[in-house]
């Protein structure tokens, strides 16, 4: 299970994708809409992606953490469009025959997604918006009074 979605993401579903039999451990992230960020009141988050290019990029990045660690399964999900405070973002799920690598295979995967994969996150806040970009969160433009 690789896929960008409008949808609601069902953390069950991720579970059952990920799940088998050799696994004795599932790791899963799930990156929600926080309420303050920068010290500014957030309303709500609008992400948008380069759909096709950002598909591609996803599929890429889990065969590479499939040939970095001994994983069950992995399964990565993103949402695009507007979301509201709670609602999770991204969800990771990786299963592995033991704990060590479902951790480091699930950071992984949630770092370079926010490092090379083509998803773009406006902020919606007290007093403006403002777009920001990868893992750490510069910026791209100022916000708006």
């Amino acid at each position: 299970m690789i896929r960008l979605q409008s949808e609601p993401i069902r953390v069950e579903e991720l579970l059952d994708a990920v799940a088998a039999p050799a696994a004795g451990a599932v790791a899963l992230f799930l990156g929600t809409v926080r309420s303050h960020n920068r010290g500014r009141r957030v309303l709500h988050l609008e992400y948008q992606a380069y759909s096709e290019m950002a598909q591609s990029e996803m599929e890429r990045l889990v065969a590479e953490v499939r040939t970095r660690f001994e994983l069950s399964a992995v399964a990565l999900v993103h949402r695009t469009g507007r979301l509201e405070l709670g609602e999770v973002s991204v969800a990771v799920a990786v299963a592995a025959p033991h704990r060590a690598p479902a951790f480091d295979a699930c950071r992984f995967v949630i770092e370079e997604l926010k490092r090379s994969v083509p998803i773009w996150k406006r902020e919606t806040f007290d007093g403006g918006e403002v777009w920001i970009e990868g893992a750490g969160e510069s910026p791209v433009t100022e916000p708006q009074a």
